[in-house]
C-alpha cells in the first residue's frame, strides 16, 4: 500500500496551477448523457473519482476517451439506465446520473452510492425531486428505481440545499414538459457551472447561484464544448498550505469570488492575501490568530475546507471553535491530528481547538479525502517525518498532489508499504 511521507519545516514558495473542479466535472460528465451527441470537456482533473465516473458512463454505453485534461465523450450509443452497485459503491456522485438517465430514457436504475463515511447524505430530496417531476420511485432492496411515463414541470421545494439533489432534478426537468422551479436550491459555483454546461446544450435554464432555479423544459440537446471551472476547494487548500508554512504561494488558474469565505478566515488567522490576474497570492504570517468558523452551504465556510481549515488553527495561539453543521461524522480526522501533539476536543458537532507551538511527525490514516489533505498540511508544519497512509483517499479528489506540494519546495514523496 502507498504512504505519503511529509517533512516538515520548509517554507513553501512559489506558483502552483489549480486544476478544473471535482465537484463540476462530475455532474458535468453525467449530464453528457443527455444528449446523443458528442460532449468534448476541458481542463478535466485526472483523479481517481473522475476515472470512476468514466467507467460509469462507459458501463451504460457512452464512449469515453481522454487527451490530456480533455474528455470527449459520446453519449449515442448509451444503451442502459441501470448501474450495479459495484460501481456506485466506489463513489457518491454516481447518483447523479439518475437526473439524466430519467430524462433521456424515463427509466433510471442505480445501487445505493458509497464514497467517503463523512455523515448521512440520504436520497430523500433527489427522490422528493424525481416523484414531483412525475416519476414511480420504488426505493428498496439497495437500489433507487425510477419511471415516468411523462416529465411534467412543477415547483419543487428542497427543505436544504442538497448540491446533489439540485444538481439531479436539474438534468431530470431539463426536457420536461413546461417549467420546473427549485426553490431553496443549492448556490454553490459548481450549479451555476452545470447550468452553463446545459444552455450550451440548448437548455433553458437560469437563476443558478441564487435560491431560486428556472427551468423551462426542451425537447432535445446537443453536443457542446466546455471548460471545467477551477477546484476552489483544492485552491483553498494550497492557500492554507502557505498559510501553515509560512510561505509565500500563488495559486493561479482561480476564480476569486468563489473563494471569499476561505480568503475571508485566511486573512482572520493573519494571513497576507494579493488577488492577482487569474489567481491569489497567500503570505503566511506567524503567529497565527485563533478564530471561530461555522461550515455552511455556499456562500458560507465549505465543509470541504474544514479539515484543512482545523490543521491550521492547530498550530494558532489562542483557542478556536469550529462548528460542522453539514455533515455529522466529519471529525474523524481530529483523532488523527491528536497523534501528531493537536490539542483537540470534540463535543458533538463542536471542536474546540487549543493551538500548541509545535506539531511531531507521526504516523497516521487519512479517513476521507480532505481529512488526508489536511493531514498533508499538518506534516508540512511538524517537527520531523509524517507517514500518512489510505493514499486512495487523497486521490479521489486531488491531481499529483506530492508533485505540486514538492515543486513548491516541500519535502514530500510517495512510497510502497
Amino acid at each position: 500500500m502507498e504512504r505519503i511521507v511529509v517533512r516538515g519545516g520548509t517554507r513553501l514558495n512559489g506558483t502552483v496551477r489549480v486544476s478544473g473542479s471535482k465537484n463540476s466535472t462530475l455532474p458535468i460528465m453525467a449530464a453528457c448523457l443527455l444528449t446523443s451527441k458528442e460532449c468534448i470537456l476541458h481542463q478535466v482533473p485526472d483523479i481517481d473519482d473522475i476515472r470512476v465516473m468514466e467507467e460509469v458512463l462507459v458501463k451504460l454505453g457512452a464512449g469515453v476517451k481522454r487527451e490530456g485534461d480533455t474528455l470527449i465523450i459520446d453519449g449515442g450509443s448509451v444503451d442502459s439506465w441501470e448501474l450495479p452497485e459495484s460501481l456506485t459503491r466506489k463513489m457518491r456522485a454516481s447518483n447523479l446520473v439518475m437526473g439524466a438517465l430519467i430524462s433521456r430514457f424515463r427509466s433510471a436504475r442505480v445501487a445505493y452510492p458509497g464514497g467517503c463515511a463523512i455523515g448521512s447524505r440520504p436520497m430523500d430530496l433527489h427522490i422528493k425531486g424525481f416523484k414531483e417531476l412525475g416519476c414511480e420511485v420504488d426505493d428498496s432492496r439497495g437500489y433507487i428505481e425510477a419511471r415516468a411515463s411523462r416529465l411534467q414541470g412543477r415547483e419543487i421545494l428542497l427543505d436544504f440545499p442538497s448540491v446533489g439533489a439540485t444538481e439531479n432534478i436539474m438534468m431530470a426537468a431539463v426536457k420536461a414538459e413546461g417549467v420546473t422551479i427549485i426553490r431553496n436550491a443549492a448556490r454553490e459555483p459548481e450549479i451555476v457551472d452545470l447550468q452553463n454546461f446545459l444552455n450550451r446544450m440548448g437548455a433553458r435554464i437560469r437563476g443558478a447561484g441564487l435560491a431560486t432555479i428556472r427551468i423551462e423544459g426542451v425537447s432535445s440537446l446537443g453536443g457542446v464544448t466546455h471548460d471545467v471551472i477551477p477546484d476552489r476547494i483544492e485552491a483553498g487548500t494550497f492557500m492554507v498550505a502557505s498559510a501553515i508554512s509560512q510561505g509565500d504561494v500563488v495559486a493561479e488558474n482561480v476564480v476569486a469570488g468563489h473563494m471569499e469565505p476561505i480568503i475571508a478566515k485566511l486573512k482572520e488567522v493573519g494571513a497576507k492575501i494579493m488577488k492577482c490576474n487569474g489567481g491569489i497570492r497567500v503570505i503566511g504570517k506567524r503567529p497565527v490568530r485563533p478564530v471561530d468558523l461555522k461550515t455552511l452551504p455556499f456562500p458560507g465556510f465549505p465543509t470541504d475546507m474544514q479539515p484543512q481549515m482545523m490543521a491550521l488553527l492547530a498550530t494558532a495561539e489562542g483557542t478556536s471553535v469550529i462548528v460542522e453543521t453539514v455533515f455529522e461524522n466529519r471529525f474523524m480526522h481530529v483523532d488523527e491530528l491528536r497523534r501528531m501533539g493537536a490539542d483537540i476536543k470534540v463535543e458533538g458537532r463542536v471542536a474546540i481547538i487549543r493551538g500548541k507551538p509545535k506539531l511531531a511527525g507521526a504516523a497516521v490514516e487519512a479517513t476521507d479525502l480532505r481529512a488526508g489533505a489536511a493531514l498533508i498540511l499538518a506534516g508540512l508544519y511538524a517537527e520531523g517525518e509524517t507517514i500518512i497512509g489510505n493514499t486512495d483517499h487523497i486521490d479521489r479528489g486531488y491531481e499529483s498532489i506530492e508533485d505540486k506540494l514538492r515543486s513548491l519546495g516541500a519535502t514530500i514523496s510517495r512510497v510502497d508499504g
